[in-house]
């Protein structure tokens, strides 16, 4: 997560009438066979942000920026990521990044510097302070990712002894009290993502009703999922219906649908959330998840609309509307083809808009990424939708004052 793979196709002329509808902010009528919420969220509802245990390095993104940049107090919950799944259970992702490192006193949340003897240090300390400041914010450690899925196949075989591991690790008495919740973020069941895993349809179920009956009511279970809604995409490949059943909600992640993986273009919006003329692959667009999701019989106020605070972008084009041919990724700062929001909103402006999304033409390079005017359109379509709030990938892409938390919160 971010992820770079899709495939196939759904559209419907019922959900393009809808798309249209939400993304001018208009409300949406139940599809057929569908119930209309009776009581749409508020316009915010859970805002969700993930913050990475190694932004700490190259990025310089610490826990502290989280408070300094007015995002804590915008936030409901905070998924801490990652931690890996390895030999059938739960393991600490990076132990310098989540409990050793010490910060002095100007990197603290609370101004108190760390000691070198203190029996919790690192970011998780740093998260415990930050809740003190904040004490309606939840942080749920999430475990999994792109990088570290492959680890899930082995856990659904035994979902009850993967459970207890996990459950032993977010509730280990070195950090006691900082975990309200599990996030899994396994990409895909029974698909192809990093790896091409063949757990069978029921795996993710399986586990997510482990852990539910595990942790209990009192800790929140929650998982990012696809948003391939096409017909016969990574969604048919598993039981995100029944494995909802166990879940608080499911963080939908509704970005990433088109990017540099394929160098000569087209280009296109990688998070539009309508379709659109020339959409590379139809119904690679966030409603066509949500509405196949909710189809399926999922609560709305359990879907939480995945927004990317970053953008993805070709080279060598000349066209300024997408569907332009490329040379290749745009040079990015830590990746070819990928950048943060609060770079690109200066070295390469916004110079349009298509799907309820922007894109940016610069010279040769040509990205697509969500500005605050388009975060807030998505907002009303979450909305006008009934679902449960946002979700954002990832903390550090956002500007030192927290620009698009922001217009995502208001």
């Amino acid at each position: 997560m971010p992820r770079t793979s899709k495939r196939t196709a759904l559209s419907a002329l019922a959900g393009l009438a809808s798309v249209a509808l939400a993304a001018i902010g208009l409300a949406v009528p139940a599809a057929a066979g569908q119930t209309a919420p009776a009581t749409p969220q508020a316009a915010a509802g859970k805002v969700v942000g993930y913050f990475t245990d190694w932004g700490i390095y190259q990025r310089n993104y610490h826990v502290k920026n989280i408070e300094t940049s007015g995002s804590a107090a915008k936030l409901t919950h905070i998924n801490y990521a990652f931690g890996n799944v390895t030999n059938g259970g739960c393991a600490v992702g990076d132990p310098y990044a989540d409990y050793q490192k010490t910060y002095d006193a100007g990197g603290s949340v609370d101004g108190v510097a760390d000691t070198w003897d203190q029996p919790l240090a690192g970011s998780f300390n740093q998260l415990k302070k930050l809740k003190a400041k904040h004490p309606g914010l939840k942080v749920l450690w999430s475990f999994g990712g792109w990088t570290w899925s492959g680890g899930f196949g082995q856990a659904a075989q035994n979902p009850a002894a993967f459970a207890d591991s996990c459950y032993n690790l977010v509730n280990d008495s070195r950090w006691a009290g900082l975990f309200d919740g599990i996030d899994i973020d396994w990409e895909y069941p029974n698909a192809c993502g990093l790896t091409c895993d063949h757990s069978g349809p029921d795996a993710l179920k399986k586990v997510l009703s482990a852990l539910r009956d595990k942790f209990g009511s009192s800790k929140l279970v929650t998982a990012s999922i696809t948003a391939d809604g096409t017909d016969g995409g990574k969604m048919d490949a598993a039981d995100y219906a029944g494995a909802a059943q166990s879940a608080d909600w499911y963080n939908v992640m509704s970005y990433d649908f088109f990017g540099a993986w394929a160098p000569q273009g087209p280009t296109a919006p990688h998070s539009p959330l309508a379709s659109y003329d020339g959409i590379p692959t139809k119904g690679f667009y966030s409603d066509a998840a949500i509405q196949k999701l909710k189809s399926s019989g999922i609560p709305s106020s359990k879907l939480l609309l995945g927004l990317g605070f970053y953008g993805r972008g070709w080279t060598g084009v000349t066209q300024d509307a997408p569907g332009g041919t490329a040379t290749g990724p745009a040079p990015g700062t830590y990746e070819q083809g990928i950048e943060d929001y609060k770079v690109l909103k200066s070295s390469c402006p916004a110079t349009g808009k298509v799907a309820g999304t922007a894109y940016a033409k610069c010279g040769s390079n040509w990205w697509s990424y969500d500005t605050p005017e388009t975060i807030a359109g998505k907002t009303s379509y979450a909305r006008t939708q009934g679902l449960g709030g946002t979700m954002f990938w990832e903390l550090s892409g956002d500007t030192p004052d927290g620009e698009l938390i922001s217009a995502l919160a208001n």
